[in-house]
């Protein structure tokens, strides 16, 4: 398994309404009948998997999530229909035709080679099922540009640069492209979420529970303290609050495939 950061359930859950938001529109798209089996790849601290007992009253539903962290606290989500297992995505497979529906929503970012595990995840599928992808498109939005220029800097360097750098992640049309080539009828788009968030230094506190999480935990403790104080006010400013919150727009990449 691939070396992970030590993901926080409660820091990932800080905005959970805004954070769920691109996984309940991307589940809408998928027109699946009679659905007996379902994985969520990815699946975090749990709460979102929940949500698809209501859309598949009749499945099965397993979540996968490399974390141990997360892992455990989506437990308290588990029932009978509805079960939770450490696994790696990228290592992840299934047997061929076994399942109605996969589910991946803002992890596939994360790996370099993503597009290459789409045919595996088209494999697992039966015939008419479905293939549901939702990755973060922002990497080039003030939050991020603002990490990779600090952790570039001395004294941070030495710890941080590796762990700022991201993979290019694919376009819609790349999914298309991919995904039509398995076989699959494909519906991809993108959209710009308009976030308003409460709260104080509102994009510090979001980014402390995803993106910046590796570069944090990358550097020793006091000169943690002293990236983030540095961070947090680059942000504020580039992101400031105003009375009525702070906003904070976020492009996302959605494709769902249909297998033919």
């Amino acid at each position: 398994m691939r070396t992970s950061p030590v993901w926080s359930p409660e820091q990932y859950g800080t905005f959970a309404d805004e954070r769920g938001r691109p996984f309940a529109d991307l589940v809408r798209r998928i027109r699946a009948d009679d659905v007996r089996s379902v994985v969520d790849l990815g699946c975090g601290p749990g709460g979102l998997t929940a949500t698809l007992r209501d859309s598949w009253p009749e499945a099965t539903i397993v979540g996968v999530d490399s974390s141990p962290q997360m892992i455990e606290a989506a437990q308290e989500f588990a029932d009978d229909r509805l079960s939770f297992e450490l696994g790696d995505v990228h290592d992840w497979s299934a047997p061929e035709g076994s399942l109605d529906v996969i589910v991946t929503n803002a992890t596939l970012q994360w790996i370099p080679d993503q597009l290459d595990l789409l045919p595996g995840f088209v494999k697992a599928l039966r015939p008419g099922g479905w293939l549901a992808i939702q990755i973060p498109g922002n990497g080039n939005a003030p939050s991020h540009a603002i990490l990779r220029e600090l952790a570039a800097k001395d004294p941070y360097a030495e710890f941080a640069r590796d762990r700022s750098l991201r993979p290019d992640v694919p376009g819609p049309g790349d999914y298309v492209d991919v995904l039509s080539a398995e076989g699959c009828v494909v519906d991809a788009w993108e959209t710009t979420y308009f976030h308003l968030l409460q709260g104080d230094n509102a994009v510090l506190e979001w980014v402390k529970g995803t993106g910046a999480r590796p570069v944090l935990q990358s550097l020793p403790d006091g000169l943690r303290q002293e990236f983030e104080a540095e961070y947090g006010a680059r942000l504020a400013e580039a992101y400031p609050q105003r009375d009525y919150g702070t906003l904070l727009p976020f492009r996302r990449i959605f494709a769902v495939a249909q297998k033919r």
